[in-house]
């Protein structure tokens, strides 16, 4: 596919709008368009069932060479184009390499200078009223925004565990992430935060722990990592392959994938969630009840500090996961 470099007649990526604020782009309908101007109808099935797909992926600005480090994208676009052939939902004339292509002239476009949230969908479009992914044809739109910390690094979350379960893989793959299926997710932390909580740990439906609301989970017990495995309705989350690859091979920490009790959240010496918002986040109470001592653990932090010095490229030998975009 050759990519467009076409904008709106007039426009230069280089112009800024009126009150002198750089002009914010997407990519839409195939162009690089002013994002005011990326719309959808309102009979869209996208926005009608949740028929879409979805991956956030971070950039993480260095001032030092003004460049922005996207991390491991082509990982998150490979399990985007993974899951579309679940969905029917397979972009027809977009590569991998043509998505990676896409985010960086994007990425230059905006020209941040800041950490960015990048949000690729793969969604149903045109007009129909009809619940179907059948005969209906599939775009792809790519935004970004500046995002800081999604949770609070600098201490640990107090969480609960959730009376929604975690949507099945026979309902809606959580290893997916389908659009529609955030109701889930919404409900559940919505729930804890009116409760008081920061977030919410999701159960399966058969009782034993999944993952949080939006983000994968591990605990620490013996100075052994424990998450759950693929199997208990999880996202199989990059930075959670990331966190399993870190513990092993810069900390010398093995990781134990299996199936996790309710009670074992009580019994753990640390715990922390991980994702592309969580990043590493400590979690130093669950249910009212302290995690360890209370406080973030110490193999917790170990892993925080490694993965911000992995992301922001600062380790050679894991800069192959860093795309650099010069800004």
């Amino acid at each position: 596919m050759k990519l467009t470099d076409e904008i709106n007649p007039g426009i230069s990526p280089k112009n800024t709008a009126p009150d002198s604020q750089q002009l914010e782009y997407a990519y839409f309908e195939g162009q690089y368009v002013p994002f005011t101007e990326a719309k959808l109808s309102i009979r869209n099935p996208a926005f009608l069932y949740g028929t879409s797909l979805f991956e956030g992926i971070r950039g993480y600005w260095l001032p030092e060479t003004k460049q922005l480090s996207i991390f491991r994208m082509k990982e998150h676009y490979q399990r985007l184009l993974f899951n579309s052939k679940l969905f029917y939902m397979t972009p027809a004339d977009l590569s991998l390499d043509d998505l990676c292509d896409i985010t960086v002239e994007l990425i230059k476009r905006n020209n941040p200078s800041t950490d960015m949230y990048i949000r690729p969908t793969l969604f149903k479009s045109g007009e129909t009223i009809t619940p179907t992914l059948e005969n209906i044809p599939s775009d792809f739109c790519l935004w970004t925004k500046p995002l800081g910390e999604y949770l609070d690094l600098s201490k640990g979350l107090s969480v609960c565990v959730s009376n929604w379960r975690r949507v099945q893989d026979n309902c809606i793959p959580a290893r997916a992430k389908a659009g529609g299926a955030y109701m889930n997710t919404a409900l559940a932390v919505t729930d804890a935060r009116k409760m008081g909580f920061d977030d919410a740990i999701f159960l399966t439906s058969e009782g034993t722990v999944s993952e949080g609301s939006a983000m994968n989970l591990f605990l620490v017990k013996d100075g052994q990592l424990v998450t759950p495995s693929k199997t208990e309705d999880i996202l199989e989350g990059i930075t959670r392959d990331t966190i399993i690859t870190l513990a092993l091979n810069e900390l010398g920490v093995d990781t134990v994938e299996r199936t996790i009790d309710r009670t074992e959240l009580y019994h753990a010496d640390e715990a922390f969630f991980c994702g592309t918002g969580a990043q590493v986040s400590p979690i130093t109470r669950i249910d009212n009840r302290e995690v360890g001592d209370g406080t973030p653990g110490e193999l917790t932090r170990k892993i925080q500090d490694l993965y911000f010095d992995v992301v922001k490229n600062k380790l050679p030998r894991y800069q192959s996961w860093c795309t650099l975009v010069q800004l």
